[in-house]
Parts: structure tokens; sequence; C-alpha cells
């Protein structure tokens, strides 16, 4: 099971652009549509929408995608 995060937590990821940082705005435990494909999602496999520090793009991703790291 990957690592469980929270809403508000910061994370960075790998993206085609290198790595971005972001925080936790929604975690979903349930299966959701997004940006016109269903994401499946459970209560031990969350998916987590994250908004970029940089462009406030909103991205969803799995756990075993997101790193924490501390804010500041």
């Amino acid at each position: 099971m990957a690592e469980q995060f929270s809403v508000g937590d910061h994370v960075r990821w790998n993206s085609e652009a290198g790595y971005v940082s972001g925080l936790i705005i929604r975690k979903h435990t349930k299966d959701v549509d997004y940006k016109g494909r269903t994401r499946r999602c459970s209560p031990d496999d969350p998916q987590y929408e994250v908004r970029s520090d940089k462009t406030d793009h909103i991205a969803m991703h799995k756990g075993g995608a997101l790193t924490k790291i501390e804010s500041g």
C-alpha cells in the first residue's frame, strides 16, 4: 500500500518537465470522473488532487507518485 497523504500536505512528483511541487487540495477514496476519465480510487488506494506551486495547475496522482516535502 502506498503512503497516505492528507489535504494540506506539500508534495513533489516527477512530470514530463521534471520535478514539480505542490499542495494536496483533495483526497479521493471513491472512483471519480476527472478530465473525462474515471479514476479508480479506494480508501486503501486513494488519489490526490494537487495544485502546482508554480503554475496553479491541478493534477491528480496516486500516492505512489508523490513524495512528502517540508513546506517553507
